[in-house]
């Protein structure tokens, strides 16, 4: 028996309309999303450069760019309707220019985007999506306590990332990115994840709640 099942469901009835796995019919749904979403995450966004093959942080760039299209973030989180849609890199940035150069112009909804380097992690806390950098690694317990009660997405791509508690751990896999989303933080975070992203992703929860059964 799946320990996750539970878990899995109650993430799923955040998002309206989304059906049961038990029919027939909501297998066929879920099987059509999970496919819209692959070809998502698989196809880089319209302009991305093509003129070089992608290296992995050019596909991270593009996860953290589709996990943004995926989860909806309450208005609340931003400090009006024209304030940008920011992703941020906490810690020794390994992207370089790829996010600049990549996320310039482009859009989440109605908002645009922007990319900001922290040097403090009590900045995480005004912006909509962070990658920790393996080089903060060893302050992960600080940095969730400074989002405590903020509607951001903690991205990270250290082993143990998110069973540790970070929301999603990106992997590198026989050249593919895959990832990991914990369910216990994804319900703190008080944002809304869509079933499809759900569907593609290896589900777990915080460290200490897995050793307590």
């Amino acid at each position: 028996m799946d320990p996750l099942n539970g878990t899995r469901h109650r993430l799923w009835r955040l998002r309206p309309g989304i059906p049961r796995e038990g029919s027939r019919h909501a297998r066929k749904q879920i099987i059509a999303a999970t496919l819209i979403v692959c070809v998502a995450f698989s196809m880089s966004p319209a302009g991305w450069a093509q003129s070089n093959p992608r290296g992995e942080y050019d596909l991270k760039a593009a996860f953290l760019f589709n996990f943004a299209k995926f989860i909806d973030w309450p208005a609340g989180s931003f400090t009006s309707p024209q304030s940008p849609f920011t992703i941020c890199v906490l810690g020794r940035d390994p992207f370089g220019r790829v996010l600049d150069d990549n996320l310039q112009g482009k859009m989440i909804r109605d908002q645009p985007l922007a990319v900001r380097r922290l040097k403090d992690r009590t900045e995480a806390r005004r912006c909509q999506v962070v990658f920790v950098s393996s080089s903060e690694n060893a302050h992960l317990a600080e940095i969730l306590e400074s989002v405590r009660g903020a509607n951001v997405l903690l991205v990270g791509d250290t082993i143990g990332f998110a069973a540790a508690g970070g929301t999603i751990e990106l992997t590198l896999e026989d050249n593919r990115v895959r990832f990991t989303i914990n369910t216990d933080a994804a319900g703190r975070t008080g944002l809304t994840f869509s079933s499809k992203l759900l569907a593609l992703a290896k589900l777990v929860r915080d460290a200490e709640h897995s050793k307590g059964g």
